[in-house]
């Protein structure tokens, strides 16, 4: 019998002296090829047209299939048998085109924000045929196992004195339209004085229902030691937290109290009025702090009695933190970390406008998250372990004395 394979050295020889600028391309084609006939052959018991009493099957043709790799894409041949089926699991994943290389650089594309249309001339850039929206979409539900596992991680054994609720609008196509949807985030600081994510929700309407069902989820998860929360005045959160949190202190947020004052000052005035306000949060001690807000009251009591009145009744909840250790003010304010999160997952998703179905808005502010929080676990302390060492062993003592639960260990 002639055989009519060539040798590869023969093979390998003729391709470098015709220059064949797929090269690359071809001797990855040659030798996956080669690998899936000699595997078809054990399989048929006989090598591919030879006779043999120990030949239990025989081959039928070939089946195309497009391969994606780092080379480019790769037309294969896939040997087919008489009888049963073969597949290189080995090789091409079923039902995937694409080699998991791949698939991770377009997951990674998508959750840096570059939109599914843009991603499809990277991928001819790299030497292949392009790619639909439909089918970067495939690839980057890899993520889904990812922020599932970080959306349902236990919570840390320690403490988390200060905890940050916010919730952003998002629109989602529903039912034939465009329809909006809130995902809510919980940031914190842990006992050990890191910045963590701890958890992220996708809901309908951002009402008590929704907050208190996303509270006792976190508290069940190990939530535990929350001394103050920090969110807007929200009635719907303020009682999800009374009923979840009990114990804990309430400070409404400063960015949006001020964003309430200003909207109601001229906009020549808006400078002065927010470095007016500002000063009652830059005081060195809760004296001086309450003083402060009681000046800044007179002296706008003239010009605009509309925030003057605000403050006023506003007084007690924005002055919340002065009952914290003075240390942890200026962190509070000045880094507050769920402001520059929402931006951050803003950025990310404006670039996609208007979500497919809600388990891709899962898939990408979970992702956005999840590589967040593990920057933050490597970065340093956002806040001292000493300083918040102190501040428990002060709640303890305050316990004993009162014989009240410490507030750092109520919730």
């Amino acid at each position: 019998m002639v055989d009519t394979r060539m040798d590869p050295l023969s093979w390998l020889r003729k391709q470098l002296e015709t220059a064949d600028v797929d090269l690359l391309r071809e001797m990855v084609r040659t030798f996956a090829e080669t690998l899936m006939s000699a595997e078809a052959d054990a399989m048929c018991g006989a090598p591919y047209g030879e006779r043999s009493e120990d030949r239990v099957n025989q081959r039928n043709g070939y089946r195309e299939r497009d391969f994606d790799c780092r080379a480019g894409t790769i037309e294969l041949r896939v040997p087919k048998l008489r009888r049963g089926s073969y597949y290189p699991e080995w090789l091409l994943e079923n039902r995937r085109r694409a080699e998991r290389a791949l698939t991770t650089v377009i997951a990674e594309c998508y959750l840096r924000g570059v939109s599914t249309r843009r991603v499809d001339g990277l991928v001819k850039a790299l030497g292949m045929e392009g790619i639909s929206k439909s089918q970067v979409s495939v690839m980057a539900k890899s993520l889904d196992a990812e922020v599932a596992a970080f959306r349902s991680r236990p919570l840390a054994e320690v403490p988390y004195p200060y905890l940050w609720l916010d919730a952003l609008c998002l629109r989602v196509r529903e039912e034939g339209r465009v329809q909006k949807v809130w995902g809510v985030v919980a940031t914190a600081v842990s006992g050990e004085g890191h910045r963590e994510i701890l958890g992220f929700d996708l809901f309908t309407a951002e009402d008590g229902a929704a907050w208190t069902a996303f509270l006792r989820g976190l508290v069940a998860r190990g939530l535990s030691g929350v001394r103050l929360v920090v969110s807007d005045d929200h009635r719907g959160l303020t009682a999800a937290i009374d009923a979840v949190l009990p114990g804990c202190s309430w400070q409404r947020c400063r960015t949006h109290f001020m964003r309430n004052v200003l909207c109601r000052v001229p906009r020549a005035a808006q400078p002065f009025v927010a470095t007016l306000v500002r000063t009652i949060f830059a005081q060195p001690s809760a004296e001086e702090v309450q003083a402060q807000l009681a000046r800044v009251i007179d002296q706008l009591e003239s010009r605009f009695p509309d925030v003057a009145r605000m403050l006023e009744e506003a007084g007690p909840d924005i002055t919340a933190f002065s009952t914290l250790p003075t240390e942890h003010w200026r962190q509070i304010w000045s880094n507050n970390p769920q402001e520059r999160l929402n931006r951050e997952i803003r950025r990310r998703s404006d670039v996609v406008g208007i979500f497919p179905d809600r388990p891709s808005v899962i898939r990408l502010v979970g992702a956005v998250l999840a590589e967040q929080h593990d920057e933050w676990q490597v970065a340093r302390r956002y806040m001292s372990a000493e300083s918040l060492s102190r501040a428990l062993r002060a709640d303890d003592a305050a316990g004993e004395l009162t014989g009240e639960v410490p507030m750092l260990l109520a919730s």
